[in-house]
Order: C-alpha cells, then sequence, then structure tokens
C-alpha cells in the first residue's frame, strides 16, 4: 500500500467508527476519557485540587475538583472538556506528520495512566485500563507502518469524534441544563449559545487544520489552488 494513502484509509475507518451510530455508542467513550482528561489537566494547572473522575456506561463522564466556584481557574476547567478531544486530534496529527509516531504513543500512554490514577468508578477504570492496553500494545509489537496507520486513525478519532460530540451537545442542550456551557454561562455570563459556538470553531478549526496537515501529500500544492485566481 502507497504511503501516501495511508492517513486517506485511516481517516475512512475513523469515519465510520464516529458516523455509524453503533459503533459510535461504543467508540463515543474514548471521546469521553480525552473530555474528562481536559477538565482534570487543567484543573490541576489552574490550582484546583482533583477529587476524581467517573465514565459511565452510556459514554457519560463527570471530573469533580474542589477549589473557589467561580474565578479563572473554575472557568477554564469547565471550558476544557469539550475542546480536549479536537485538540489532542491535532497535536496527534502534527506528531505523525512530523514521523513521531512512538513519542505520540508514550504520551496517550501516560494521559491514560494519570488519568486512571483518579478514575473512581469500575466502567471507568476498565475502559481507560483497555485503551492503555490496546496503546501499549501497538506501543510495543507495531511495525512502524502499524503505528502510522494506529496513530492517523486516533488522530482522525479524536477530531472527527470531538466535532461529533460538539454537534450533539448542541441538538440535546434544551434537555441537559447542567451542561459545560450552561456552567460557562452561569460562571460569566457570557450565553450557552455563544460558548456552543466556541467549541463547534474550535472542532471545526482543529478539524481543517489536522485533515490538511495529514492528508497533505494527496493534496495539490496551495500554488496550484491559487493559480487560476491570478
Amino acid at each position: 500500500m502507497s504511503d501516501e494513502l495511508v492517513p486517506l484509509l485511516a481517516g475512512l475507518v475513523a469515519l465510520v467508527a464516529v458516523g455509524q451510530s453503533g459503533i459510535w455508542r461504543v467508540s463515543r467513550t474514548l471521546v469521553t476519557i480525552a473530555h474528562e482528561a481536559g477538565h482534570a489537566v487543567v484543573a490541576v494547572l489552574s490550582g484546583r485540587r482533583l477529587s476524581g473522575i467517573r465514565l459511565h456506561s452510556d459514554t457519560s463522564g463527570v471530573t469533580v475538583s474542589r477549589g473557589r466556584s467561580s474565578g479563572p481557574g473554575m472557568v477554564f476547567t469547565a471550558l476544557a472538556g469539550y475542546p480536549a478531544p479536537p485538540l489532542l486530534g491535532l497535536g496527534a496529527a502534527a506528531l505523525v506528520v512530523l514521523g513521531h509516531t512512538r513519542a505520540l504513543l508514550v504520551a496517550a500512554l501516560l494521559l491514560l495512566l494519570a488519568t486512571l490514577v483518579y478514575v473512581r468508578n469500575l466502567f471507568g477504570g476498565f475502559a481507560v485500563l483497555l485503551s492503555g492496553a490496546v496503546v501499549g500494545l501497538v506501543g510495543w509489537y507495531g511495525g512502524e507502518e502499524i503505528r502510522v496507520a494506529f496513530c492517523a486513525a486516533l488522530s482522525w478519532f479524536l477530531l472527527l469524534g470531538g466535532l461529533r460530540a460538539v454537534l450533539e451537545l448542541r441538538r440535546a442542550r434544551r434537555g441537559r441544563p447542567g451542561s459545560d456551557a450552561d456552567q460557562l454561562a452561569a460562571l460569566t455570563g457570557v450565553p450557552a449559545p455563544g460558548w456552543l459556538g466556541l467549541f463547534v470553531l474550535l472542532a471545526l478549526g482543529s478539524l481543517g487544520l489536522g485533515g490538511w496537515w495529514l492528508l497533505a501529500d494527496l493534496l495539490p500544492p496551495v500554488e496550484e489552488l491559487l493559480a487560476p485566481l491570478e
């Protein structure tokens, strides 16, 4: 198989995993892990005390941290969840393009292990352990081609899955008044639709840029795209 086609085929696999409802009901758990990890990391960085993470079989999750109930630390913690999967996908795409797949797998494994320390329920522990086992097996036993294909698929999945999760929140928000967007509205006074718009823009921007990087070898140079305009 041509090396240039690997990211494209990986993207098609990820598209199925995100777009097919039956598969998505299971695979969405990985997006939830990234989402809650985003909350957790920013909570710690902002000086809050992380109490625990719970991941549920319906692919929902919650991260509990202690500290001030308002202020920048709480705002950034609430903000971090939905942007985390697409931004992690964008970072993964950059490492794939630069050829640092082993570093990407190590970083993913470390993030999963750090998350596992704070998981407080059985299903959540199982989901994180299973994800870590898959990443570890690919990193330890997989050859270069397998690592590239897996990392490209992971990047696409986080980019596409992060966008779908945001769009699902946008459709379901009326029935979920405690969503991250509603919490941010209460904390900042900025209406929830404004935060939803920010989530969508970040997800779309990450998908556009990450997709461009991953498919760069299959796309015509920018000069050719602009030639008709000259």
